[in-house]
């Protein structure tokens, strides 16, 4: 026999035998534990927001008014003291986004507020010092493409918000002044599509928490939201006022924002409203303004409004007159959540409705025809 496959075959076993065996594989990996899903609190925390704010200005006023007041009475929710450095707003609130319940709160106090609410009803629980400091008070549901909301929030009318840092100028234009900041009542939101979408209101009335008649209002708005156009018509329809004088009001209001350019924008409103009055004719009132703002550079813009109001009756101002005023605002936007504003403005009437520098034998301002304002204004908000 042949000795040499014997002997391969003894070499392979014993080398097989003395060579070192390599590392142990490791172990096989334990499997990845899955993230835990959030507990219900933790959801809820999720969708909680706290936002806040400080609005400050010095109002200069060239007739230096007898009182320090800016403006007629009831309007001035910006800028409403002369020759003080004064606090327009500050306010504080939490909110929760509806999924499908939401709520949102919001208070306020500064002389802004004093104003807003100067016209509340007096009554049993209701008037002026009982909601002087409440801003927004809402809850929310949602479904689908319709939300409703019921308590106190910002009207559905008008070009311009309460909170200053939204608005292209500082002060507000008498559109603005003389109708409604907030309502109080049901609204309900159906979105039709990215572009449109309708509300329904019913309320309490025209600016006012506290009832002072019987009558509720009827509110509408159908809105459209382009790329570069945005419109909206809004109506209000109720029983006004209180006693002897309460009659049907109705109004309509139109406005409409857009965007010529990226550096420039457009923005216009009208109003016209009518009130029934017992024995007299039917009080009417209308308006129009013409708004231009243009970024001149990345933190710098620069703002007009040109608008004309015809209180004819003066249901609404509280003296037969017709209004007109011219602002210019100088913006600066030095952080992302500080706006810093200049601005110049001049408002005209047929009355002598503005405050003057002498008084009379009871001590009050002697009015005068016109105004002109200096105001510097910083807004900072979270």
């Amino acid at each position: 026999m042949n000795p040499a496959p014997l002997t391969s075959l003894l070499t392979s076993l014993l080398l097989g035998q003395t060579t070192p065996a390599g590392p142990p594989a490791p172990p096989p990996a334990p499997p990845a534990e899955e993230e835990a899903a959030p507990s219900a609190l933790e959801a809820l925390v999720s969708r909680l927001k706290v936002e806040g704010g400080v609005d400050v200005y010095y109002g200069y006023n060239f007739n230096r008014p007898a009182d320090g007041a800016s403006f007629i009475p009831g309007t001035g929710t910006t800028a409403k003291r002369d020759n003080e450095i004064s606090l327009n707003l500050a306010s504080l609130g939490v909110s929760l986004e509806p999924a499908p319940v939401g709520f949102r709160v919001l208070v306020g106090l500064g002389t802004s507020m004093e104003v807003v609410h100067a016209a509340e009803p007096e009554g049993t629980a209701i008037g002026p010092d009982v909601w002087r400091l409440l801003q927004q008070a809402t809850l929310s549901y949602a479904h689908g493409p319709l939300l409703l909301e019921a308590g106190v929030y910002p009207s559905h009318i008008g070009l311009e918000s309460f909170q200053t840092q939204l608005n292209w100028t500082y002060t507000r234009s008498w559109m603005g002044e003389l109708s409604p900041y907030y309502q109080t009542g049901l609204k309900g939101t159906w979105t039709f599509s990215e572009a449109w979408s309708a509300q329904l209101h019913l309320l309490n009335g025209w600016q006012t928490i506290g009832e002072n008649n019987r009558g509720k209002a009827l509110g509408t708005q159908v809105a459209y939201a382009g790329e570069r156009l945005s419109a909206a018509f809004n109506t209000f329809i109720g029983e006004e006022g209180s006693g002897d004088a309460a009659g049907l009001r109705l109004f309509a209001d139109v406005v409409a924002t857009y965007e010529v350019t990226d550096t420039f924008s457009l923005a216009a409103t009208a109003d016209v409203g009518t009130q029934r009055r017992p024995g007299l004719d039917a009080a009417l009132w209308y308006g129009a303004g013409l708004n231009a703002r243009v970024q001149v550079a990345r933190p710098v813009a620069v703002a007009a409004r040109a608008e004309f109001y015809n209180d004819r009756d003066g249901l609404i101002s509280g003296t037969a007159q017709r209004l007109v005023e011219g602002t210019l605002t100088l913006e600066v936007k030095p952080a992302e959540h500080l706006v810093l504003k200049l601005e110049a403005r001049h408002d005209r009437s047929t009355a002598d409705v503005f405050g003057g520098a002498e008084t009379n034998a009871e001590g009050t301002p002697v009015p005068r025809s016109t105004q002109t304002l200096v105001v510097a204004g910083a807004t900072a908000w979270f």
